[in-house]
């Protein structure tokens, strides 16, 4: 369905488009509006519409300025231009844009619904012409094992679109009666490692061995495509089809694929990894499920169990896990921090790692989880002690490893390993951001709020200006000032409102506005909760009691 942007000032007309419009035969599933050429412009750019119906005279921005920013921004774009006035300048500015077709008002369903039909065939034109070249370039331009990965995830992902792509399900079989579909998921666990030693520290390297022993290891009557997880550099996707059985069949054809490829990885490389099996389905739709399995499979083996060797998830691990929490370790690793205790904060890491140690079981879903809110939680930390974020990893290997802090875990000894790295260096950034003579005063801040009190002050504006994190500044403020920030504002108002109480010129409506409230009723709320009684009944005190106050 195609979407049509009507331009004019005079809603009258736009009413009638509507009207006379035949769009449910001219496919348009959508008609937008606009009553100048200004907000034409913008809804161009958001909505981005098939088709623009537009006045030549408007406000805001007249037709043949819009017609020239069209023909630049949106070259291809039809324009049917809509006058009331039969100007050849305007015609000949709307020749010279290109413009589909040129209607004087008043407009008719006829000479309306014709050039919009001379624009729908003109996109259905383009439209044929583009599917023709795309079909071209898949065709020519890729190969065919890139065409099936790109096929593959796309039914993984449930992004695959049935209506636009008729032809390529073709490619893996899906054609043929009784053909079953299933998931192979594998991770490799000592990936930095092996890819240094063996594979020149090129993953791809990696990922083309890794596929050349599922395709060497597939038995008769089973096939297998595999490649690397574009989301997880980790994990590698093997998609294993077979025809001529039944699901049961092919099932354990694959897992028995799953345990000697693990095994010949680890023989021929050293590759340590941990594999998962999503059961087949006829319906290759049905591949998200399966690949959603294995993960499942694959993130379910118990770390604890593991030592450092390769392993095949059987089964989804459902026990529910009680650890206990890292974030209430937090405060404690925090106050070692701040005072210089590091070998203090290592050792309650290693007490927490310990406790997890000692439960019935860890998986390397739970290890995962642990190691992002790791990451989260001591980049918190960091940024209260004014830590650029430019010194800070973000949750993820890639960016972890960027850091040259270890990744790879096969045991949990090797988690530990990791973990104790990661604490090193948030220990370091914040002993060294505590230990730092810092350029920056509060006493700036005290003194633009002392200039400023009127205005609306928020924290994060001193934030942005300083780059230091909302929670230092309150922090250091406070240190050294006694009062926090929003406190120091108040105290400046109510001080400034005692003065300008004791002239009685003044409104308590003008003394409001003059200190930056702009509701009356919200300033008397404020001051009666600061000096326990209200502007009126201030002014309205015994002079001595006004001194008194001061």
């Amino acid at each position: 369905m195609y979407k049509v942007l009507i331009i004019d000032d005079e809603q009258p007309l736009r009413e009638a488009i509507q009207i006379l419009g035949e769009w449910d035969r001219l496919q348009v599933g959508e008609v937008l509006e606009a009553a100048d050429g200004r907000a034409g412009l913008d809804m161009l750019r958001a909505y981005k519409p098939d088709l623009v119906m537009m006045d030549m005279k408007m406000p805001e921005m007249g037709g043949l300025e819009l017609l020239k920013i069209i023909e630049q921004e949106f070259p291809e774009l039809p324009v049917i231009v809509i006058s009331g006035f039969n100007d050849f300048e305007y015609a000949r500015q709307a020749l010279r844009s290109n413009a589909l077709d040129y209607l004087l008002k008043p407009i008719n369903r006829q000479d309306l619904n014709q050039a919009l039909q001379k624009g729908i065939d003109l996109l259905e034109s383009r439209k044929q012409t583009r599917s023709e070249s795309i079909s071209r370039n898949i065709t020519y331009n890729m190969s065919l094992p890139k065409l099936k990965e790109k096929l593959f995830l796309s039914l993984i992902e449930r992004s695959y679109n049935k209506s636009a792509d008729q032809t390529s399900m073709s490619l893996i079989g899906a054609d043929d009666k009784g053909r079953y579909y299933g998931v192979l998921v594998l991770r490799v666990l000592n990936l930095k490692a092996v890819c240094e030693h063996r594979f020149n520290s090129d993953t791809e390297l990696l990922s083309f061995a890794v596929a050349n022993v599922f395709n060497e290891m597939t038995e008769s009557g089973l096939t297998c495509f595999s490649f690397a997880d574009p989301k997880e550099e980790r994990e590698m996707i093997a998609v294993y089809d077979g025809i001529g059985a039944d699901a049961r069949e092919w099932q354990f054809r694959a897992g028995q694929l799953l345990r000697s490829v693990v095994t010949q990885l680890h023989a021929l490389f050293g590759i340590i990894s941990v594999g998962g099996q999503g059961a087949p389905a006829l319906d290759p739709r049905k591949l998200a499920d399966s690949y959603e399995e294995a993960r499942i499979r694959v993130y379910s083996v118990d770390l604890l169990k593991l030592s450092g060797r390769s392993a095949v998830g059987m089964a989804e691990d459902r026990r529910a896990l009680e650890i206990p929490s890292l974030t209430s370790r937090m405060a404690l690793i925090k106050s070692s921090l701040e005072n210089g205790n590091q070998r203090q904060a290592a050792t309650l890491g290693s007490d927490y790692l310990r406790q997890i140690k000692s439960t019935a079981f860890f998986r390397i879903g739970d290890a995962d989880r642990l190691l992002t809110e790791m990451v989260v939680l001591f980049n918190d930390m960091a940024r209260e002690h004014g830590v650029a974020e430019e010194n800070m990893p973000n949750p993820g290997e890639k960016s972890l490893r960027a850091f040259g802090l270890k990744t790879d875990f096969s045991s949990f000894d090797e988690l530990e390993s990791v973990f104790a790295g990661i604490l090193e260096h948030y220990s370091a950034l914040i002993m060294q951001a505590a230990s730092s003579p810092r350029s920056f005063d509060a006493q700036q801040i005290k003194d633009f709020i002392d200039n400023h009190y009127y205005e609306d002050i928020k924290i994060s504006y001193f934030a942005e200006k300083y780059y230091l994190s909302r929670e230092y500044l309150m922090k250091l403020f406070k240190q050294q000032f006694g009062y926090g920030i929003h406190e120091y504002v108040q105290k400046i108002r109510m001080d400034k409102a005692l003065r300008l109480l004791d002239n009685p010129a003044l409104k308590v409506q003008e003394i409001s506005e003059m200190l930056g409230y702009k509701d009356k009723n919200y300033f008397s709320k404020a001051f009666r909760n600061y000096y326990g009684a209200s502007p009126s009944e201030y002014r309205n005190q015994p002079s001595e009691d006004q001194d008194n106050k001061d």
